[in-house]
Parts: C-alpha cells; sequence; structure tokens
C-alpha cells in the first residue's frame, strides 16, 4: 500500500456524547473516518485565554488514512463546536493487514 493508504489515529475531544455522535457518524457517513470511537469521561486541563481551565470531554479515537487528514480537518473544523478544536494524527506503526485493507476500504 502506499504512504498516503497508512493508517492514522486522529485525537479530538468534545464537550458531550451528543456532539461526539455526530461527528463520529458524520465523519463514517463522509468516509474520512472508518471508525470512530467515543470514550466519555475524560478529563482534560489546558490553558486558554490565558486561564488554566478544566473539563469533562469525550474523546474520539478516529481512525482513518494519512491520504484523508486534510479533508478530515476540515470538516472538523466545519462541524466542531470549538473554536480551536483538537486534531492531533498519530501514525499507526504496526496494523493487521486485514484491518489495514478493511480501513482503506471504507475510506476510498
Amino acid at each position: 500500500m502506499s504512504a498516503e493508504d497508512q493508517l492514522i489515529v486522529v485525537l479530538c475531544t468534545v464537550p458531550d456524547e451528543a456532539i461526539a455522535e455526530k461527528l463520529a457518524k458524520g465523519l463514517v457517513d463522509d468516509r474520512l473516518a472508518a471508525c470512530v470511537n467515543a470514550i466519555p469521561g475524560v478529563r482534560s486541563f489546558y490553558r486558554w485565554q490565558g486561564r488554566t481551565e478544566s473539563d469533562t470531554e469525550v474523546q474520539l479515537l478516529i481512525k482513518t488514512r494519512r491520504g484523508r487528514f486534510d479533508e478530515l480537518a476540515v470538516w472538523i473544523k466545519a462541524n466542531h463546536p470549538y473554536e480551536v478544536p483538537e486534531i492531533v494524527a498519530i501514525p499507526a506503526e504496526r496494523v493487521s493487514e486485514e484491518y489495514l485493507t478493511w480501513a482503506v476500504e471504507q475510506t476510498s
């Protein structure tokens, strides 16, 4: 497979489960992601506008191909309620051939 077909996991936090469901379904429906896991109850600590903040969020683990990252990032920015959403891609170092083949098919 090509470098564009390398599997990446994109991290994105959202404020609640309703937004998580909306974004996860939209990403999969638009074939930007093969699978999205929504993990509730994540506690985030961060600096925003000069203050340290803390919130409970839902962590999305978005599995996609490297070649879909730019489109995925644009889609998230257009559909996410945060002014600066987390969009962080981590390359998957090793992936089973069957899962990678499936993920590429789902995002093509």
